[in-house]
């Protein structure tokens, strides 16, 4: 059994960001669950499958299989043993895995092969269902939030720093209708576990963030 570190939170809190840190620190495996989202949505799109006919998506992701390992320190994630980073960041792809990310199949088929992965490595996942759902039993569950305004800021820095257009207020709107959306869905809604720890990164620095995690690992 692998040693399991499950960060759940809010879209914004830089869950990703700081989960891929802490695995790189760790020497663990940074288990990106959303890329495997879409390995599944581009399985589907290669074989011609509609992604608005769920019986056929769930039965497609039932016949494959997603993997994540890491080559010269880059992660790759292989679809049926082939490496389709290269295929799974396209707006198609984008575009079909938000339509089956929210069928039941998909995401059991995911949720086994995710479970699977955990057993056998040393991992970092993070989302939103985590040490809830995926991982009830991670030896230690960190649930990462940051205030609404302190999200907004994040993202329009960012957006703005990549030449884009940001109107603070409106990100900030958004980021709280997510937070309402994911946290009253009816599968796997945003929660934090009984025995997560509570974690503000409001004030702290990515590398504070880090840094404390790390002296929560046991």
């Amino acid at each position: 059994m692998g040693y399991n570190i499950a960060i759940d939170g809010p879209a914004g809190a830089g869950k990703s960001t700081i989960a891929k840190l802490v695995a790189k620190e760790l020497s663990f495996i940074y288990v990106d669950t959303g890329a495997m989202y879409r390995g599944m949505a581009y399985a589907c799109l290669k074989a011609g499958v509609d992604v608005e006919d769920e019986e056929a998506v769930s039965k497609k992701c039932q016949e494959s299989t997603i993997e994540i390992c890491y080559e010269e320190g880059e992660q790759i994630v292989l679809l049926n043993g082939e490496n389709v980073n290269g295929y799974i960041r396209t707006p198609e792809v984008s575009a079909a895995t938000s339509k089956i990310a929210v069928y039941s199949g998909v995401r059991a088929r995911l949720l086994d092969l995710q479970k699977d992965l955990a057993k056998k490595q040393d991992v970092v996942m993070d989302g939103r269902d985590i040490g809830t759902i995926v991982l009830p039993q991670a030896d230690l569950k960190i649930f990462l939030t940051a205030s609404s305004a302190e999200r907004a800021r994040r993202r329009t820095k960012e957006l703005l720093e990549k030449g884009q257009e940001a109107d603070f207020e409106q990100i900030k709107k958004e980021i709280e209708e997510r937070d309402q959306r994911d946290s009253n869905r009816k599968v796997s809604p945003l929660k934090q576990a009984e025995d997560a720890i509570f974690l503000d990164s409001s004030d702290l620095t990515i590398m504070e963030v880090v840094e404390k995690i790390l002296s929560l690992k046991k």
